[in-house]
């Protein structure tokens, strides 16, 4: 990152930025604070972004001379509503990000603005102090697996004990000099603008808690420095902006998210068990209790706050592109599902292939749709076919049998938008009618790590306009979804936190067995051999008795799979169970 340090000679630009939701009863003495800051190295602007308020938030903050206004269109959270904000940031040196809540002491921008300058600085960050006027500990140490497990044995408040062993730097020697650090929490920043084009914009995957951590992350990765500096005072009210339980299980699911993110696989997941540890040992609090149970059962995430964007925005764009092979049994609710995006400006290409039932007449019957009539079977070539006459991006890959919401299109599209080259959303699978070895073979399959992580197993994906360049276009091959998720390295691909796919799986041990059969041609078609990663995965599994009878099943399962397949590969095995009514 480049260490440009800002002229001297001319006043510096910034442009304050800020995210309300519901927050008229601060706003005013913010912006009256931000008013005070005016100074002759300093060149002032302001912009406000309301995250769908139900208060007067967006009349107050426009009764403010000086201040632009931005309606979000939904409640995006805070990293949502920045990157809202910084797209209309106009041509300045740096922006200062604070919280509605936040009071600026007189000369809090000018000495933010003189650290950046004296040290070229990427981000620069004031000192804070609480309701009472005491210095609040703002200042954060890297997440670690020992962090995680000195705050869960000795909470996240004990301050007398090795720094090593605490995310939060509690030394009030700490706080008292200019200094570089590794983050802060995000109540206030300057940012250089330079710097916020480098690294690109705030990860709107984590809503609210640990947005910070990441972005403040992806600055020092870059190359950039973040500084402390006391001489910059400004008060916060701490839980301005608003408190639950929902909003602190939040904080804590945020935490693993971040690690998963940031951390090897392996120790994200000491990490996370750190973190339940914490949550255990405190469960007698309604609170924490709340949080085990979340960070136990992770298919309740999406159920957390997250981004709201309202009905679909008009010109929202992109394509969702339906191979179908005789499949008139799903193929209505799949549409159902999806259709309504077309008002949005969503094109929906369903590519019929070698239907001999009512698959045609069904999509010619949805509203907005394309339907291709192609005479021969095939999915692959009917995913070439409709790239060929589809016409907008990013694009949505969706199996016949799998529903997905319109919001978790538009979560992911605006994933790819932001520099993403592949994604999908999460996915539940729909058990009902399951006999017990079906149920047991999946709770098997949901607890290993790769089915949370790879864009495979879901019936959908996604693909920018450049990640299509990548795989574009599609061989003739059986398992699409294993070849794109191949393509890309890990940090190319983002499974998005929104509302979750629904996959019917068999019903039956002998419907489950037809479907592997023909998942096991899959690698083994792309030259890619599974079987030890996924014995590795299974046995991390195991932690008691039934999740060792759950791992014997699937392994069962898999093997007889593959000792019983079609070796020449010409049977198309196909599970009629999942396709009935449901």
């Amino acid at each position: 990152m480049r260490q440009q340090e800002m002229a001297a000679v001319a006043p510096t630009a910034v442009c304050a930025v800020t995210v309300t939701h519901n927050s008229a009863g601060h706003l005013p003495t913010l912006l009256n604070s931000l008013q005070a800051q005016l100074h002759d190295s300093i060149r002032l602007s302001a912009i406000v972004v309301d995250n769908a308020s139900t208060d007067d938030s967006v009349e107050v903050a426009g009764a403010h001379p000086g201040v632009t206004v931005v309606t979000a269109g939904g409640n995006l959270g805070y990293a949502g509503g920045i990157n809202v904000a910084v797209r209309t940031v106009p041509p300045v040196d740096a922006v200062l990000i604070l919280n509605p809540d936040l009071v600026l002491e007189p000369g809090a921008v000018a000495a933010l603005v003189s650290t950046m300058r004296r040290t070229g600085a990427a981000v620069v960050v004031p000192q804070i102090r609480d309701s009472d006027g005491d210095v609040y500990p703002s200042l954060r140490r890297e997440p670690t697996r020992r962090t995680a497990l000195g705050d869960a044995l000795f909470g996240s408040r004990l301050r007398r004990r090795p720094g090593s062993t605490s995310e939060t730097v509690w030394a009030r020697a700490g706080y008292e000099v200019a200094h570089q650090i590794d983050w802060a929490t995000g109540a206030a920043l300057l940012v250089r603008r330079d710097a916020l084009d480098e690294v690109g914009e705030w990860d709107e995957r984590f809503f609210l808690y640990s947005e910070e951590t990441d972005y403040m992350r992806r600055v020092r990765d870059a190359g950039g420095a973040i500084w402390y500096e006391p001489a910059a005072r400004v008060h916060h009210r701490q839980g301005g902006s608003g408190t639950s339980v929902d909003l602190d299980v939040l904080l804590t699911v945020n935490r693993v998210r971040y690690a998963r993110k940031h951390q090897s696989p392996r120790r994200a997941a000491q990490f996370r068990a750190a973190v339940v540890l914490g949550e255990a040992l405190r469960s007698y609090a309604p609170v924490h209790r709340a949080a085990l149970r979340t960070l136990l059962r992770e298919s309740s995430w999406i159920d957390l706050p997250h981004a709201d964007r309202g009905t679909p925005r008009t010109g929202l764009g992109g394509s969702i592109i339906i191979p179908a092979h005789n499949e008139s049994a799903v193929l209505g609710r799949t549409l159902d599902a999806v259709t309504p995006l077309c008002q949005a400006g969503v094109e929906v290409v369903v590519a019929a292939n070698g239907c001999s039932d009512g698959t045609v007449e069904i999509a010619r019957a949805a509203p907005g749709t394309r339907v291709l009539d192609l005479p021969a079977p095939g999915k692959t070539a009917a995913l070439n076919a409709a790239d060929a006459v589809a016409g907008s991006w990013p694009r949505l890959y969706l199996d016949a049998d799998v529903t997905v919401t319109p919001r978790a299109v538009m979560d992911v599209f605006t994933q790819l938008q932001s520099g993403a080259l592949a994604a999908r959303p999460p996915y539940v699978w729909d058990l009902r009618g399951a006999g017990p070895l079906v149920r047991s073979y999946y709770r098997a399959r949901s607890r290993m790590p790769s089915m949370s992580r790879a864009l495979w197993g879901a019936g959908v994906y996604a693909l920018s306009k450049e990640g299509h360049r990548r795989v574009a276009p599609f061989p003739d091959v059986i398992a699409d979804d294993l070849l794109v998720d191949s393509t890309f390295a890990q940090d190319e691909k983002v499974v998005v936190p929104t509302d979750p796919a629904v996959v019917r799986t068999p019903r039956t041990t002998t419907a489950l067995l037809t479907v592997l059969r023909r998942q096991a041609r899959g690698p083994a078609q792309l030259g890619v051999s599974t079987s030890a990663s996924t014995v590795r995965e299974l046995a991390s599994t195991v932690t008691g008795p039934l999740s060792l009878l759950d791992a014997v099943v699937y392994a069962s399962l898999a093997i007889a799979a593959r000792s019983g397949r079609d070796p020449a590969g010409t049977v198309w095995e196909r599970d009629a169970t999942s396709r009935g009514p449901s």
